[in-house]
């Protein structure tokens, strides 16, 4: 048989490694038996303070993810508003184009309209002043003929007038019997003949007396029987009359 080596009444005396195993079993008694006299809810919050530390410990990792995605956000934003701004510049340039384009079509088209415009008032300008001038008789400006103040002179006018109204004489004619009736003055009077003495003396460069100045007297002439071309005028339309020409009297008629 086994020596009985407890005394009774005495404990036997413990080493400390024997203290330290009995405090460790008290301990997690203790926590055993406390873990089973809390009540159920106390679970829960054994939880939320594992869950609240838990989350407190990942804040940090969860604020550096989200600055990191709001830095990519606002950077894809603004390469977004970069693309934008780029297309609305070529739009812009490109209407802008295009009404330059139109513009210049405009005033291109607005230019040969008043071209054309203008070409056609033109064409019609000279088909009027064609049209005018076909309607409107050609007048020839004439100078009128002038002619000296003197017996040439004279005699040159009456030849002229005498020809519009076809009566007949030549210079030479006209000359001879003016210097042989009256040497060239126009205001020659004959106080002497049977005309003198009858009370018509013959009058001026041809010697005409007053009734038969009057009536032979030629239209575009004057009046007066002394005016030198209206008394040759007369006399050579009445020598006419009578004897064909002036040039046909070679002495008093």
């Amino acid at each position: 048989m086994t020596k009985n080596v407890t005394t009774p009444g005495h404990s036997p005396k413990l080493t400390k490694a024997h203290k330290l195993s009995i405090a460790g079993v008290a301990t997690l008694g203790a926590a055993a038996l406390a873990f089973s006299l809390v009540p159920g809810n106390s679970q829960t919050t054994t939880t939320d303070a594992l869950s609240t530390a838990q989350v407190a410990y990942s804040e940090q990792p969860i604020k550096d993810v989200k600055a990191r995605i709001t830095d990519q956000l606002a950077g894809a934003d603004l390469k977004a508003q970069a693309v934008a701004a780029k297309k609305k510049a070529a739009d812009d340039a490109a209407a802008a184009a295009k009404k330059k384009a139109a513009d210049a079509a405009a005033a291109k088209k607005a230019a040969a309209e008043t071209a054309a415009k203008k070409k056609a008032e033109e064409a019609r300008a000279k088909v009027q002043a064609a049209s005018r001038s076909a309607q409107r008789p050609t007048i020839q400006t004439v100078a009128m003929k002038t002619y000296a103040n003197n017996l040439d002179g004279w005699i040159r006018q009456s030849l002229d007038i005498m020809k519009k109204h076809g009566i007949p004489g030549s210079y030479n004619g006209l000359y001879r019997n003016i210097m042989r009736e009256s040497s060239g003055n126009p205001n020659a009077i004959n106080g002497w003949d049977i005309n003198a003495i009858n009370g018509i003396p013959s009058k001026g460069l041809l010697q005409v007396i007053p009734p038969t100045f009057n009536a032979y007297h030629v239209a575009g002439t004057s009046w007066n029987i002394y005016d030198p071309v209206a008394n040759i005028t007369a006399a050579c339309n009445y020598a006419a009359d009578k004897y064909g020409s002036m040039d046909n009297v070679n002495s008093a008629y």
